[in-house]
């Protein structure tokens, strides 16, 4: 059973901050509007925690050797660490200036990204250099996509 809450909670963790700073920094760069980078971040903690914890609960089913309480524990670390994390991205948006909590945001993110990173390294006997610059290395590549899209749309669209 702790095998599925960590599956879940490092999952939901994980696509919780990654997505949020994702949709975060693409909204600010398109409109440099807080209400719409607040109701994004309010709209994806709960869409993408209902989607993300469906794909844990039919991946898990689809694994063929998990109990009904093993699929559902996973489905709802997942639910529950997913929208927390895209939920705590609020405070600082409603806390600073925009540009302020951006800045906040990607390194709280980035920070705690590492060291969930440090700490599965670590308990499976891998070089946390390695896992960790991995993972802040794809964050730091949806940040920077996702930014250069939301000026793009802003240019074009707008």
């Amino acid at each position: 059973m702790r095998t599925q809450v960590r599956k879940g909670f490092g999952f939901g963790l994980t696509s919780g901050i990654i997505t949020t700073l994702g949709l975060m920094v693409g909204l600010n760069s398109g409109t440099h509007s807080k209400i719409i980078v607040l109701g994004g971040i309010l709209t994806i903690a709960i869409a993408d925690a209902f989607s993300d914890s469906l794909g844990i609960h039919i991946s898990e089913e689809a694994e063929n050797h998990h109990n009904t309480k093993q699929i559902w524990t996973a489905t709802i670390a997942t639910f529950f660490s997913k929208l927390l994390f895209a939920l705590l991205f609020v405070i600082p948006v409603l806390l600073l200036s925009l540009r302020t909590a951006i800045i906040t945001s990607v390194i709280w993110g980035l920070l705690v990204l590492g060291l969930l990173s440090y700490k599965m390294a670590r308990e499976q006997k891998e070089k946390p250099w390695k896992v960790i610059t991995e993972h802040i290395t794809i964050a730091i590549l949806v940040i920077g996509l996702t930014h250069l899209i939301g000026g793009w749309i802003s240019t074009v669209f707008v």
